[in-house]
């Protein structure tokens, strides 16, 4: 039977491949339908914002236009219980059984794969989990050469100013690996605020930022691109972390009017000793043993103040269990303070951190009564310390 799925699974990548990019989605729904009489194939993706699915449509089918996209609500539905599971839900429907299988790669929801079979058993229900991986490597790859799999998320216009801090976070707002699972989530004030949040993963470092530009708007969106854009050439170069301080600091200095508060971190996959520079930034929270708890750690200047700084590396070492949360200020301002974020942290200490992000946004969002005044911004990391050399997923064992 596993030679069956895989010899299945190589025949859908090498069909997606040979398809154009924006039907590449489609093979996967042919495979299937040919495979095991399917019906109702549709691929849903999750929005920007987390809080409805949009169903792609069929290349050359006429709701393939913009803005004609069937969407529904997440709350509550089929498609938010096997997102939160990561597992596929079999339901008995008129004419045979109905699939849904999440579409997630590396821990990054995608989305769902719905689809009606007159029958499941063990071997189709592997198939189509199969199916629905090997979907989640298409969209990740074929996104590069088409604006389809963008234009399917938005659920709402997008400013100037969004649509640049958008291209600055990277492309995957969750990561699970050996050694860790990290989440991100960025919710945008009314008025963007300039936030943004970034990882990288090197063979023995991990990589975090967190960053908020002063000001709104597209100005607040300029500040995060130099900011961010600094950053990033200066780790990519392979330069220290306090480097990679000194260059944001520098491209703000020379080529703006403005800061960014920011928190760099350098973590060593082998030890769990972490490297980090505050400028400016909120200070970490470190949930370990239950106990939820700042970390007051020194703080420094912005970047991009008009004076001399000299930024400090500060370490720390994680220990396995550990659970560390970076946020914004826009997670504490005005309206968002009366959410109590360390009780809610303690509360969600068992959840991957991928809805640890969902909790504490929802929370800051309903504060505010969906209205914020500044960017809320909430990065999640989980430290398991494995060195088995395989990744564990949101059910807690390896894979």
């Amino acid at each position: 039977m596993e030679g069956d799925v895989n010899l299945a699974l190589d025949e859908v990548l090498g069909e997606a491949e040979d398809a154009a990019p924006v039907e590449s989605v489609d093979v996967v729904a042919r495979n299937l339908e040919k495979r095991f009489s399917a019906t109702e194939v549709s691929f849903w993706f999750v929005d920007m914002l987390g809080r409805e699915a949009v169903r792609l449509p069929r290349a050359g089918t006429a709701s393939q236009a913009r803005g004609a996209a069937e969407r529904i609500g997440l709350a509550g539905s089929v498609f938010d219980r096997v997102l939160r599971s990561q597992r596929l839900r079999q339901e008995d429907v008129e004419g045979g059984c109905r699939l849904v299988a999440p579409v997630t790669n590396r821990g990054d929801c995608i989305g769902v794969l719905d689809l009606v079979v007159p029958s499941a058993d063990e071997k189709v229900r592997e198939a189509v989990g199969q199916a629905a991986h090997a979907l989640a490597y298409i969209v990740v790859t074929d996104r590069r050469f088409t604006d389809l799999y963008h234009w399917g998320r938005r659920t709402t216009r997008m400013s100037l100013a969004a649509e640049i801090q958008h291209q600055l976070l990277p492309s995957a707002s969750c990561c699970e690996g050996a050694h860790f699972t990290l989440a991100g989530g960025l919710a945008p004030a009314d008025d963007i605020g300039g936030d943004t949040y970034d990882y990288a993963l090197d063979q023995d470092t991990l990589h975090l930022s967190i960053t908020d530009a002063m000001g709104h708007d597209t100005a607040s969106a300029l500040l995060a691109t130099l900011t961010v854009n600094a950053l990033r050439g200066a780790r990519r170069a392979g330069h220290s972390i306090l480097d990679q301080a000194d260059a944001a600091h520098r491209a703000l200095r020379d080529h703006a009017r403005g800061t960014t508060t920011g928190q760099l971190l350098r973590i060593r996959l082998d030890s769990g000793v972490c490297e980090l520079v505050n400028a400016g930034h909120p200070w970490p929270l470190l949930v370990r043993g239950g106990r939820v708890e700042e970390l007051p750690i020194k703080v420094n200047l912005p970047f991009g103040v008009p004076a001399p700084v000299t930024y400090g590396v500060q370490h720390l070492r994680l220990e396995p269990g550990d659970r560390l949360v970076l946020i914004t200020d826009g997670m504490r301002e005005r309206s968002a303070a009366a959410v109590d974020l360390l009780a809610l942290i303690a509360d969600t200490r068992d959840e991957h951190p991928r809805e640890v992000v969902r909790a504490l946004t929802a929370a800051v969002l309903a504060a505010c009564r969906a209205s914020l005044a500044d960017d809320a911004t909430t990065l999640v990391l989980d430290w398991h310390g494995s060195r088995t050399g395989q990744r564990r997923t949101n059910g807690g064992s390896n894979t």
